[in-house]
Parts: structure tokens; C-alpha cells; sequence
């Protein structure tokens, strides 16, 4: 009887299964041909690990939107499935060392890091390299060229030279009519906000902008550097202590990004100054009502950090990494000064690939130049 009874529930088993696979051929046959493209198959999943200085971040917030976007587009393209974690850091470098650390733990197939800290890469790429997982580091660029010789070909940085961001900042003001000197005595009087003094981005645009305007006039720092944490509330406080303190000495206020730009000038406007006549303000992102206040006349200049293209590179190059292709060292896009809407439009552009050795020898030709002057 038993055996009678097995017999019985093993053909209706039989029967059931065969009968679903008929129901799901017809169920694949309306619903997944959009993703398969007609051809039957559903393409390769892949884990993607994320994670983000801070979410609190204008930028940032630009730049990791668009790079989930246009994963999906890929997705949508070529049949696979990114499916893509991205983690909020909260600049706290222990709680991204931790998130990187469960990503490698999770097996990730690959992982974007913009780092809180990017002095603190070396380990984390060693880790990644000890567990196959190739990594495309973002926005933050490694302090040292060593940092990408751990694992030649599996590892890269995908970003923009920031010196390039600072002397467009320099330029904007050198080529004012009066180059920034609203007193006429000769020299340009200034604030620096700088976004974060250990940050490799925030020492060089601090850096390249004032070396730019010092070829066409003298600069004197008033006080210290500022640190203002890329925070447009913290560049609104340093910039009201300083227009307290120096008040009308001040000409120009250098912020290494727009938030504290911004900040800066609801500091100015609480101070009764007007910004194009007698001081101006300069920083580093093209964020949309940045612009909009440059057209307008209300805000000096700022530089276009194309988050559009590095969001989109990252992903080309993540996926070639994907594919077990080797990738070059450095992938760079350029800086845009903006004085119009058009110079702030996103538009696809080319990148530049550069190896190891090519940009240590760039870096070597800027220091001859410096000792040469």
C-alpha cells in the first residue's frame, strides 16, 4: 500500500512540474523578452558595492544618483543585472572601513570607493586584492601613485586633476577688470574655505588658485585657512566671523566647493556687501543655483566639477572590470569654467587614460617649473 502510495505522489509530481514549466514558457515569453532581447538568455548578475564619503554632500548626491541611473541604463543595454548597494559613510572613516570590509565579506564583484579618508586605501585595496575584487576608486584621488601599484590593472581612479579646478579659480578673478583689487592698493585680500586640510582636492585647489592669481597680482591671506568641511552652514559661519573681523579688507572669498561658496554668501549678504562690487566670491562645483546666480550677476564665478562623466566612466570602467578586462591606472575628465548656463550643460565627453609613470612625470615637470620661477 506504501509502495502504491509513492507511485501516486511521484506521477502527480511529475505532472505538476511539467505542467509549470509549460505555465512559465509562457509567462518568459511576455515578460522577459524586453530583457533578454529575444534571445532566451538573462545575462549576467552582477553585486556592485558602494560607498559614498557622505550623503550629505550636494555633489555627492549629484554624482551617486547619476551613477545608479546609468547602471540601470547599462542593465537595460546589454542584458546583464548591476544590481548596485551604495552605503552612506557619513565621513566617519571607521564606518566606511567597516562597510568596505562587509562588502569584501559579502563578495561583492566589485567595488566603488570614494573614500573618506584616501590615505586610507592602501589597506583597503590590499584586502580587496587578497579577495579578487577589483575596485574603481572615485572623486578623491589617492595621495600617492603607490596606491595604485598594489593591483596593477584591477584597481584605478576615475576623477578630475584638482589643480586644474584651482587655477580656473585664480583665473576668474585675475582676468576681472581689476583682478580683485577693489582698493586699488596693489594687492588682492582674501579668505580661503577649504573643505578638508588633510583632503588631496582641498589642498590642491587652495593651493593652484592663489599660484594663478599671484602671476597677474600679490595676495595676502587674512588670518588662517578656514576648514569648513564641504558644509554650506559652516561656510556661512566662517564667512560671518571673518566679514566681522576684517570687514571691508576682505576682496575675495575662495571656497573649495559651492556649498560653502554658498554659505559665504548669505554671509555676505547678511553683512550689507554686494558681490561684484565690492567683494567677490569664487568656488568649485557648478551646482544649478550657482550658476543661476553667476548669470545673474550675484556670484563671481564658479568651476564645473562634471559629476555627469564621472559617474558615467565610473560605471564604463566598472563594467570592463566586470568583464575580467585590465583598466589603466588613471582616467581623467577636465574642469569647465562657467560664466554661462551652456558651460554647465551635461553632455557625454571623452576621457583621458594616463599611466602610472606619464603622471608621475607630469607631477615632475610641475615641480621644475615651480623652481624655475
Amino acid at each position: 500500500m506504501k509502495k502504491l502510495f509513492k507511485v501516486l505522489v511521484l506521477a502527480l509530481v511529475a505532472f505538476l512540474v511539467v505542467a509549470c514549466g509549460a505555465a512559465n514558457n509562457g509567462n518568459n515569453d511576455g515578460n522577459n523578452n524586453g530583457n533578454n532581447d529575444g534571445t532566451g538568455s538573462t545575462g549576467e548578475t552582477y553585486e556592485i558595492g558602494v560607498a559614498i564619503y557622505q550623503f550629505n554632500d550636494n555633489f555627492m548626491t549629484l554624482y551617486r544618483n547619476e551613477l545608479q541611473k546609468y547602471f540601470g541604463e547599462l542593465g537595460a543595454e546589454d542584458g546583464n543585472t548591476y544590481n548596485v548597494e551604495i552605503v552612506d559613510s557619513a565621513n566617519d572613516q571607521a564606518r566606511q572601513v567597516e562597510q568596505l570590509n562587509n562588502f569584501i565579506a559579502q563578495d561583492k564583484d566589485l567595488i566603488i570607493a570614494n573614500m573618506v579618508s584616501p590615505a586610507g586605501a592602501d589597506t583597503f585595496l590590499q584586502s580587496a586584492k587578497d579577495a579578487d575584487i577589483p575596485v574603481v576608486l572615485i572623486n578623491r584621488e589617492p595621495e600617492s601613485t603607490s596606491t595604485l601599484e598594489i593591483w596593477p590593472g584591477k584597481t584605478t581612479y576615475v576623477g578630475v586633476d584638482a589643480r586644474q579646478s584651482g587655477r580656473y579659480q585664480g583665473e576668474i578673478i585675475a582676468e576681472l577688470e581689476n583682478s580683485g583689487d577693489i582698493d586699488g592698493d596693489g594687492k588682492v585680500q582674501y579668505i580661503m574655505i577649504m573643505g578638508d586640510t588633510e583632503n588631496v582636492d582641498a589642498q590642491q585647489r587652495t593651493q593652484y588658485s592663489i599660484e594663478q592669481l599671484e602671476e597677474t597680482i600679490e595676495t595676502e591671506l587674512l588670518g588662517e585657512r578656514l576648514r569648513g568641511d564641504w558644509d554650506q552652514t559652516k561656510g556661512q559661519e566662517l564667512a560671518a566671523a571673518a566679514l566681522a573681523q576684517y570687514g571691508d579688507e576682505i576682496e575675495v572669498i575662495f571656497a573649495n566647493n559651492d556649498a560653502m561658496g554658498l554659505g559665504a554668501l548669505q554671509a555676505i549678504n547678511a553683512a550689507g556687501r554686494k558681490v561684484g562690487e565690492d567683494i567677490y566670491v569664487v568656488s568649485v562645483d557648478a551646482l544649478e543655483e550657482v550658476v543661476n546666480l553667476v548669470v545673474e550677476g550675484e556670484y563671481t564665478g564658479t568651476v564645473l566639477n562634471d559629476h555627469y562623466n564621472q559617474a558615467h566612466t565610473a560605471a564604463d570602467v566598472a563594467v570592463m572590470l566586470l568583464k575580467g578586462e585590465e583598466v589603466a591606472p588613471y582616467y581623467w575628465h577636465d574642469y569647465v569654467r562657467v560664466t554661462s548656463p551652456e558651460d554647465a550643460e551635461l553632455v557625454r565627453k571623452d576621457y583621458r587614460t594616463e599611466t602610472i609613470e606619464a603622471y608621475e612625470a607630469r607631477l615632475a615637470e610641475i615641480d621644475d617649473q615651480k623652481i624655475d620661477e
